[in-house]
């Protein structure tokens, strides 16, 4: 093959050459007269056009890899200087497989196909070649000056600069994000509390590896007296400030629930609290409680998504009412709303990574999680993996996803001896308290507890309903409560001020009530009820076996 008839014919070359040269002429007829003798021979000075240029000698000094084959098995042709330094001597006329093997190895031999059979230049990026070196390579379609078959030239830059730097860049921003995971995934609960009429199970998958983590979180909190908190939240933004935010956040959640608080007030005060933390980070939460008597959750949410529930029967209720505003933008009074739980009834909270997509609406993703939760059977984590899977959330998802599933199981069979409910209205004046006794002594004889937790259990009835007729107000009730773990006693009133344990003095009549009770329970508190009155419990561990 002859080289020297490959030309190197740019677009405009002929044109820009011949334009030089009609201007010259010009501009030597303008100067007769006019211009000194030297400056006329200076601007006659003739200048070689591209196409007159030793290509050859050229490619041969270009710094960047320069190889030239031709025909269908990419015959090599030509290797610069460059290449020879790269990658060794290389003998010409045979096929690139053979020639050429760096080529076959970083797999550009397909792409000299399609360049050869489609007339179109390709070029492919940052690829690491066997010298350790990275290179963009760019193949151009040619052809013969004596009409000839076809060929390529193939011209590789070095780019392991750029490539080193780039990949110490991923490398900066992966140990950011495992930092940032890392955090987020410590200040999440590592074991789930778990209630005895719950069954309850979620999950966390952090964004895709081109995404910065973000601030779900979720929590159960056990609250006494057989009832759940459940908590759902997330903070807006990502990376590290987003999961210390939602830290601080959940750890508030976790103490304000010790005040036994409605779930609006739980809001109105996280409200407050996220703007101390900082005022341009907002966050949404849904916070609800679980009493297995009620059989419904009572909830408030602060412009999260709504918690979905399905029923014994399989039809799927939306909690959308009441919805406030996000934490952290203030100003807003938060209100309580309910929703049926019953047994046999699963609940779903979740963030919005699990339904909310770029090309669909946000409706429309709650409306297909709806449709996943009707069929989904079995138990919480089960449950879990298939909406998660139904809603297509794979390891490259673009935002975290959190879900919470729980489950209040309908008890059947010898599970129902297991948990047991009895109440009795506490009417009349100084025969409530010896008719609570004795209602308290035949509904633990009949539960077939030991002894000395029967004997325990009524004296506890004793001090709370005396304490309740002492200070209380009607209506007044005493409720008994075992599951399979503990004895619970609650008596509730009418009047909402809250007892505390004091220390009596040796002369006192009264006050040790709340004493005896707490030095006798395994747990004891108090809370007020939606109704103004309060409720005041104590817990019996039961003894296993």
């Amino acid at each position: 093959m002859n080289f020297t008839r490959w030309s190197a014919r740019l677009p405009g070359t002929q044109r820009r050459a011949a334009a030089r040269t009609d201007d010259l002429v010009t501009e030597d007829r303008l100067s007769e007269g006019a211009v000194p003798a030297a400056r006329a021979e200076q601007l006659t000075v003739p200048v070689p056009a591209v196409d007159e240029l030793p290509v050859r000698e050229v490619l041969d000094r270009v710094p960047a890899l320069v190889a030239l084959v031709h025909g269908p098995d990419h015959r090599l042709a030509y290797v610069n200087d460059a290449y020879v330094v790269a990658f060794g001597l290389r003998p010409t006329g045979e096929p690139a497989r053979r020639a050429l093997p760096e080529l076959d190895e970083i797999g550009l031999l397909p792409l000299l196909d399609q360049v050869l059979r489609s007339g179109k230049p390709r070029t492919v990026k940052s690829r690491k070649a066997p010298d350790g070196r990275s290179y963009t390579f760019t193949c151009t379609p040619v052809t013969e000056g004596h009409g000839g078959g076809g060929g390529v030239l193939v011209f590789a830059t070095d780019v392991t600069d750029h490539a080193e730097a780039a990949e110490r860049l991923r490398a900066s921003e992966r140990r950011q994000r495992e930092t940032a995971v890392t955090l987020q995934r410590s200040l999440l609960p590592q074991e789930l509390e778990e209630p005895d009429d719950l069954r309850i199970a979620a999950t966390y998958l952090p964004g895709g590896t081109e995404a910065a983590v973000g601030g779900d979180w979720y929590d159960v909190i056990t609250l006494g007296g057989g009832r759940t908190a459940l908590v759902i939240g997330d903070v807006m933004g990502r990376g590290v400030r987003a999961a210390a935010v939602m830290g601080q956040l959940r750890t508030a959640v976790r103490a304000y629930a010790r005040l036994d608080l409605p779930p609006h007030e739980i809001l109105q005060l996280l409200d407050g609290l996220a703007m101390e933390i900082d005022a341009n980070q907002i966050a949404t939460c849904a916070y609800a409680i679980h009493d297995p008597n009620e059989g419904k959750l009572v909830y408030a949410s602060a412009g999260h998504l709504p918690i979905l529930v399905r029923d014994e029967s399989g039809v799927v209720l939306r909690a959308d009412e009441p919805t406030g505003p996000p934490l952290g933008t203030g100003g807003w009074m938060h209100a309580s709303g309910t929703i049926p739980l019953g047994p046999g009834s699963t609940a779903v909270l979740y963030t919005d990574g699990l339904v909310e997509r770029r090309d669909e609406d946000l409706d429309e993703g709650i409306a297909a999680l709806e449709r996943a939760l009707a069929g989904a059977t079995g138990t919480p984590q089960v449950i879990c993996d298939r909406l998660v899977r139904s809603a297509g959330v794979t390891a490259e998802h673009d935002d975290d996803v959190a879900v919470m599933v729980l489950q209040h199981p309908a008890h059947t069979g010898p599970d129902s001896d297991l948990f047991r409910n009895a109440a009795l209205e506490l009417l009349g004046g100084v025969e409530a308290a010896p008719r609570a006794r004795a209602f308290a002594s035949g509904v633990l004889t009949s539960w077939r507890f030991p002894v000395e937790l029967h004997d325990l259990g009524v004296l506890a009835v004793s001090e709370l309903v005396a304490n309740s007729l002492q200070h209380g107000t009607p209506p007044m009730r005493l409720r008994l409560r075992r599951t399979d773990r503990r004895l619970i006693v609650e008596v509730t009133d009418g009047d909402d001020h809250l007892p505390r344990r004091r220390r009596a003095e040796p002369g006192d009549e009264s006050g040790r009530g709340i004493a005896i009770v707490a030095t006798i329970a395994s747990n004891w508190g108090s809370r007020r009820t939606p109704g103004g009155g309060k409720a005041v419990w104590c817990e019996f561990v039961l003894p296993k076996g």
